[in-house]
């Protein structure tokens, strides 16, 4: 056993630093945790043992480990320049594989990733990666292995976002310079993650304790951003992030006074977030931090000819303290409480009619971990407690009939706790292990109360320092579950909790895989799925429907799913050019018995193929450049299959639900970065993107255009294609000082 404790120069713990041992010729890795400790449970003899972090120098160390050992390790900062020459590590790790096919992201390498505003996306990086479907525009939700979107679980270091997307997928929802990692597992395979049943996404704030003052952002054309690193003290200090657009500002005048048409002057939109993280070392073994996460958008439309007025408010809220404290060497633990909050308002008039939706789900939760060992075995056991206050939809209608005012207004509160352990023991010298336990106990009212086992298993063999085989299995359960209404990114989805005899949903799901190092630049993997889904839930209407009988359980459909597929990667990582090759084959089915006359039918992302290319060259010092190629099915719809006339009206007949396809999704970004100063302090920097540069049609929705003839005996049907954009080019401006 290997455990120790890494510092700066400056005496600053470094959190997230990538540690590899090497002994007996098999690899080994760790990370430091937010005090900057670490611990491996690594076979005895000669270890050579590589210490590397953005920022600063690659450090290597041999010992020869003959019992457990503690080091403490300093790294210098990598200040090496000479006038506009940058001497740097010729690692460029922007994607990092963990066990089992886990992911790791560095924001910062991966900013040449072409993107429509210059800044990077986390979710459209995601899209690119084996597993992961193309969501296509207006759309900037996760589809992972077959599931739905609201099956993946968003996490602001620990605590849950419920909303997370600003309108039409076009911004992304957080602000990447507050974020300094992310860890995305496709199976959420860590029992001490639950709630869903597919994939989990962490976005790591810094959590690093700033030395000196400085400030990044970027300023673009549609939005901007900053963030400040304020020190305090030599053991605190702060980060603040703020991000705003002023499309209506800027961007709506000058379109309005170039444009005949008054549509433009009637649509108003916009939004702001903000981000806040406090770090301080209150003493040698404990570290306290505050993370916090706001953001508001609203969209005004606004119809003279309709008589119609249509506001459409959401918003986010999160706040989480952390105490993080080492006993000793070999024992840490971490508690934290947070709120979050999601919510969103639809208000429409016309007329005389006033019409009102919204819905919101609260959080208040408490998150316990530990990490141990016990005879050199890794341990890592917690509790962790949620109450939920959620209302999926609160209807009301003024003016309608002569009732001057309809309403439905459920709020649903439940009680959710779990605990969890997890034991990665060495089975072999080539057989690791990661097995773990959570147990999930709910509660909503008198009637509805739930216990359930969660099994997580991961086997994980490894050969030699080049050829590693995972096997995995896992078990999950879903108590709120996300209501989507709209197929593009217009947030009027809602969250029910299980309750009033809803179930939660229930996961199985097997992979298989392999990871290769083909040499000192180039990895592969290749993998395999089964999924299995029960108690899944569809809301086959729109936003609302005006019926006071009806309720929610009334109106959900209940079935089940599965989905399986094939995926691959091929990633070369260092030299000038780096990027990466990714393809899923898969298939993903659904079954309702009030759907589809009870017949099993396509999801609506069962793509059967996606292709995802991304390429970064740095030319010099100077420029660098970043291409993205993508290729996918198109996703399923519902399209009728003949026409009749019942009194002279025009009828649509379907035959089988989800029959039609969308045409295949191609797509091509490109992206140029010029550089004014690059150091590890100071940059300056011009971000040109172009987005969907070959200017393709990849249509969003399809509808129907009928024409009947006057005599009302002969029909006309044309499919009309639906496209939000087409090619979109951006300038941004990004700096460090």
């Amino acid at each position: 056993m290997i455990s120790g404790n890494i510092k700066s120069s400056e005496h600053e713990n470094l959190v997230g630093v990538s540690i590899s041992f090497t002994v007996n010729n098999l690899s080994y890795y760790a990370i430091t945790d937010t005090l900057g400790n670490f611990s491996e449970n690594i076979p005895v003899g000669q270890v050579t043992i590589l210490f590397d972090q953005l920022g600063y120098v690659e450090k290597t160390v041999q010992i020869d480990l003959k019992e457990n050992t503690e080091i403490s390790i300093v790294l210098e900062k990598d200040i090496s320049l000479l006038k506009e020459v940058v001497i740097s590590n010729d690692k460029k790790n922007g994607i990092t594989t963990l066990s089992g096919g886990k992911l790791s992201f560095n924001l910062k390498e991966l900013s040449s990733v072409p993107t429509v505003l210059g800044t990077t996306d986390i979710i459209k990086i995601l899209q690119l990666t084996p597993g992961v479907q193309n969501s296509g525009d207006a759309n900037c939700y996760l589809y992972v292995r077959g599931g739905d979107p609201g099956h993946n679980a968003i996490l602001y270091d620990g605590t849950p976002i419920y909303g997370m997307s600003h309108l039409l997928g076009v911004f992304p929802f957080y602000n990447t310079d507050h974020i300094k990692e992310v860890e995305f597992d496709k199976s959420s395979s860590n029992a001490r993650y639950g709630g869903r049943l597919s994939a989990t996404t962490v976005l790591i704030p810094n959590k690093k304790i700033p030395s000196e003052f400085e400030i990044q952002g970027n300023v673009g054309v549609l939005a901007s951003q900053l963030t400040f690193a304020v020190p305090i003290s030599e053991k605190s200090g702060f980060y603040i992030s703020g991000r705003k657009t002023y499309i209506d500002e800027i961007i709506a005048p000058i379109l309005n006074s170039s444009s005949k048409n008054n549509d433009v002057q009637d649509m108003k939109y916009g939004f702001s977030d903000g981000n806040f993280t406090f770090v301080s070392q209150i003493s040698k073994d404990n570290l306290l931090s505050v993370d916090a996460f706001v953001s508001a958008d609203e969209l005004k439309i606004k119809d003279g000819n309709l008589a119609l007025r249509t506001s459409l408010k959401w918003n986010n809220f999160t706040v989480s303290p952390t105490l993080a404290t080492k006993f000793s060497t070999n024992v840490s633990m971490s508690n934290s409480v947070y709120l979050s909050q999601y919510s969103n308002d639809l208000r429409m008039e016309q007329a005389t009619i006033q019409f009102g939706v919204s819905s919101y789900v609260k959080d208040f939760g408490f998150n316990n971990s530990v990490r141990y060992l016990i005879k050199n075995v890794p341990f890592e056991s917690g509790f962790q407690y949620v109450y939920h206050d959620l209302q999926p939809q609160k209807v009301n209608v003024e003016n309608l009939t002569d009732t001057n005012n309809t309403a439905q207004n459920s709020i649903i509160n439940a009680n959710e706790a779990a605990i969890f352990t997890t034991i990665k023991p060495k089975l072999t010298d080539h057989l690791n292990a990661e097995i773990g336990l959570r147990i999930n106990y709910y509660t909503s009212g008198s009637k509805d109360s739930y216990l359930h086992f969660q099994p997580r298993v991961l086997l994980n063999y490894t050969t030699n320092d080049k050829y590693s085989f995972y096997g995995s299995y896992n078990r999950q359960y879903q108590y709120l579950s996300m209501i989507t209404t709209s197929s593009v990114g217009i947030p009027t989805d809602f969250w029910i909790a299980s309750s009033d005899g809803i179930k939660p949903q229930s996961s199985d799901e097997f992979s298989i895989g392999s990871n290769q190092n083909i040499s000192k630049n180039l990895a592969s993997s290749f993998g395999g799925f089964y999924r299995y889904m029960k108690d899944l839930l569809e809301y086959p209407y729109g936003v609302t429907q005006f019926n006071e009988i009806t309720t929610l359980k009334n109106d959900l459909l209940v079935g089940k799913g599965k989905a399986y597929g094939f995926e691959m990667m091929l990633r070369k990582n260092n030299g000038k050019f780096t990027g990466w090759l990714s393809y899923t084959l898969s298939w993903s089915d659904r079954n309702f018995d009030e759907l589809n006359n009870g017949n099993t039918y396509f999801a609506k992302y069962d793509r059967r193929h996606n292709l995802s290319l991304v390429g970064m060259y740095d030319l010099n010092s100077k420029w660098n450049f970043g291409v993205t190629q993508i290729f996918s099915s198109g996703n399923r719809f519902t399209m009728p299959t003949s026409w009749y006339f019942i009194n002279n009206n025009p009828v649509k007949e379907y035959s089988e639900y989800n029959n039609a396809q969308m045409p295949n999704y191609i797509r091509t970004d490109l992206s140029i970065n010029y550089f004014f100063v690059k150091t590890n302090k100071k940059e300056s920097a011009l971000n040109f993107s172009i987005y969907n540069t070959f200017n393709l049609e990849n249509p969003i929705y399809v509808v129907l255009d009928v024409q009947v003839n006057k005599d009302k005996n002969n029909v006309i049907v044309r499919q009309e294609k639906k496209v939000l954009y087409r090619i979109l080019s951006s300038i941004s401006w990004r700096f460090k000082f």
